[in-house]
Parts: structure tokens; sequence; C-alpha cells
């Protein structure tokens, strides 16, 4: 008998406020990634949309107002825990609104694209922020 493996499709934001980006900092708490500097980021549950699933996440994890482009920047493969998982990358315009972290975030800060460069390790997501930042505006 093999065991079964899971496969975990996410969702991430890149939310552009002028030349910045939100990013936040996963809470030390976190099973996955604790302490990680990211962009916003979710799991798509089972049946949902991922524009819907982003549009939830945003509102659980920041509470801000936001326009998300449909389009996505990038997809990649990455892990979660050890389990394969594909990340589609959307980016959104900040409309309005305050940062209300979720426990899920410690910390976060508006970042140019170089500034999140320098604190975060996720190289495939700094490669899609700063194709984002390349982009027209939407």
């Amino acid at each position: 008998m093999s065991e079964t493996t899971y496969f975990v499709a996410a969702v991430a934001a890149i939310i552009f406020k002028g030349d910045r980006i939100l990013a936040m900092k996963r809470s030390v708490n976190k099973d996955a990634g604790p302490g990680l500097w990211e962009t916003l980021s979710g799991r798509i549950e089972a049946g949902e949309d991922p524009l819907d699933a982003l549009q939830r996440e945003i509102d659980e994890e920041c509470g801000l107002t936001v326009e998300i482009d449909p389009r996505p920047v990038k997809s990649y493969h990455a892990s979660r825990n050890g389990h394969p998982m594909i990340l589609i990358i959307y980016r959104a315009r900040y409309l309005s609104g305050s940062v209300k972290r979720s426990e899920e975030h410690d910390e976060h800060a508006w970042l140019t694209p170089d500034e999140f460069a320098d604190i975060s390790t996720l190289h495939r997501l700094v490669d899609a922020v700063h194709e984002a930042a390349k982009l027209p505006a939407f």
C-alpha cells in the first residue's frame, strides 16, 4: 500500500501602494515558514476559485481594500512542509484601509521591491515581485 501524497494549491498577492509592496513576516508560531518575509498568501480551499481565495486571504490577513489584477504574474512549484505546492501569484493595487494583521503574521512593512529582496529568502517570490513591478499599470 502506498502512502498518499497531497498537493497544496495556494495564491499570493503582491499588493502595490505606489512603488512599494506589502511585505508580511510570518508568525514564529506558523507550521510552515515561521519568521519568513513574504507577500500575502494562503491556500485555496477545495472547490474555491483562485481569485476568490485571494480576496478571502486579503480580507483575513490584512483587511485592506484592493483591486486585484485577474491575470497571474507568475506561477511556480514549491514545497510546503514537504508536500508539493503550486503557487499562483497575482498583483493588486491598494485602494484604502490600514493593515490589520491576523495572528498569522508578526510584522508588516511597505517596501520597495529591492528592500523586499534584501529581507526575503523566498527567491522565486522576490523574482515575481520584480517582474510585477515592471508591468504596466492595470
